[in-house]
């Protein structure tokens, strides 16, 4: 379908990506993608807004992958969504029993009406010709929204001063079932495990946007993501990519690794170069290079699959990581689906080997994933895509007045509980910081 094109410059680019969003609100599909200018290999734009869906498509695991295939194939225009953790369920024998308090449909992709991708200081409005709003009007309404006014009802409207965030597993709960894991390796039944644990507040309410903004603020990081649909709401602090599509080429970036980050410029300077040859934490890494390897093999050209990068060490706001870059070559006949079917889920959130490692997680998580550690992100009309990992994110639902955050660790036989309940609240230490803070009057 034919979309009307028009570029702007701005003159205050920071300033627009906070108007933008501000003024998105007004629809009741937004999915807001912002790389914070992080200058990573492969990447199209430097945000990217997507709202008011035209066509959509929502279900549950069951032939999802299928379903996806011929709504993309059907629709040939940019269309944006999610696809949870557990459509596992429809690529293995696999199942999702666990408790869930967010009730997020199993996957979800909508055409927009109106699209905008920023790049330095232009913005490219694209808008389904069948849109009767004007795209200057648009433009203007965008520039002059009163982000001071904007800003203080952020902090006022919907909001609770006092959440209590509570922990789904307990530490001497958490230490135990991480000992399961080990002993699981130790048979022989797996490598390594990703194992997760909720952190979760009843009965309270957030304002999205602000904490969306407060929490990409003090992360930064390159694959951030804001997402409204109706009363659910993600709102993601990503640095890892699951997996782009340019062309022919396809490239899956695991991370496995984490280091906090120090004051001292020399400490952290010296905890980064530790990371970097710290065994465990390459063996992890290598562990799941391989697995993507493998996954990314199933549709791959024979002898296309390289490691083009192996365990560097990427520096962010909060913490560093450990980040590998695997590449590949596909048949220009192989459908972007199937690719994405192949490789789902990520390695880095479920382990080696993946069967067997989802059902002993699955068995010993207290909830059920949803969205954390699914996918977010958008196909191009050509059938490129670019997908992140949903990791470091909040998840609200307004209705149920439920918001919860995740968080996980790779587990190996050199694990040691506490170091890993330890890395755990590390990674958890901006969601809580943001959800303690943000409505703060």
């Amino acid at each position: 379908m034919q979309r009307t094109i028009k570029t702007f410059q701005l003159e205050n680019v920071d300033q627009f990506k906070k108007q933008i969003l501000l003024w998105a609100q007004q629809f009741e599909t937004v999915l807001w993608l912002d790389s914070n200018n992080y200058k990573q290999q492969y990447s199209s734009f430097d945000c990217g807004l997507a709202v008011e869906e035209f066509t959509s498509i929502k279900t549950d695991y069951s032939n999802a992958f299928e379903k996806l295939k011929e709504y993309q194939s059907t629709t040939q225009d940019y269309i944006f969504g999610y696809i949870s953790y557990d459509v596992k369920n429809d690529v293995e024998q696999l199942s999702s029993k666990n408790f869930d308090g967010l009730d997020f449909a199993d996957l979800y992709f909508f055409q927009p009406q109106k699209l905008f991708f920023i790049n330095q200081n232009t913005v490219e409005f694209q808008y389904l010709k069948l849109v009767d709003d004007d795209i200057e009007t648009d433009f203007k309404d965008i520039s002059t929204l009163s982000f001071q006014v904007q800003s203080r009802n952020l902090k006022n409207e919907s909001a609770d001063s006092d959440i209590k965030i509570k922990l789904r597993i307990h530490k001497d709960e958490y230490h135990s079932k991480v000992n399961k894991v080990i002993e699981h390796i130790k048979r022989g039944d797996i490598y390594e495990a990703n194992f997760c644990q909720e952190f979760y507040a009843e009965n309270s309410s957030i304002n999205p946007v602000k904490v969306y903004q407060d929490l990409n603020e003090i992360s930064k990081p390159p694959f951030a993501t804001f997402l409204k649909i109706e009363h659910q709401y993600l709102l993601s602090a990503s640095p890892e990519r699951y997996i782009r599509k340019e062309g022919n080429k396809v490239i899956s970036q695991p991370i496995k690794g984490t280091a906090k980050r120090l004051r001292s410029k020399i400490d952290d300077e010296k905890i980064a170069s530790d990371l970097s040859r710290d065994i465990k934490e390459r063996a992890e890494n290598v562990m799941i290079v391989d697995l993507v390897r493998n996954d990314l093999s199933k549709s791959a050209k024979k002898g296309s699959v390289k490691v083009e990068e192996l365990c560097k060490v990427y520096t962010f706001e909060q913490v560093h990581q450990m980040i590998s870059t695997v590449v590949s070559e596909i048949d220009e006949n192989t459908h972007s689906v199937t690719v994405l079917k192949d490789t789902f889920p990520m390695g880095s959130m479920t382990g080696a080997p993946k069967v067997s490692a989802m059902k002993i997680i699955e068995n010993l998580e207290e909830t059920k994933r949803g969205l954390y550690s699914g996918t977010v992100g958008y196909f191009t009309p050509n059938g490129d895509f670019d997908f992140n990992v949903v990791i470091r994110s909040i998840l609200y639902n307004s209705v149920k007045k439920y918001i919860s955050y995740s968080v996980g660790g790779a587990i190996t036989a050199k694990s040691i509980p506490e170091k890993e309940y330890e890395e755990c609240l590390l990674k958890a230490k901006a969601m809580r910081f943001v959800l303690l803070n943000s409505n703060e009057k």
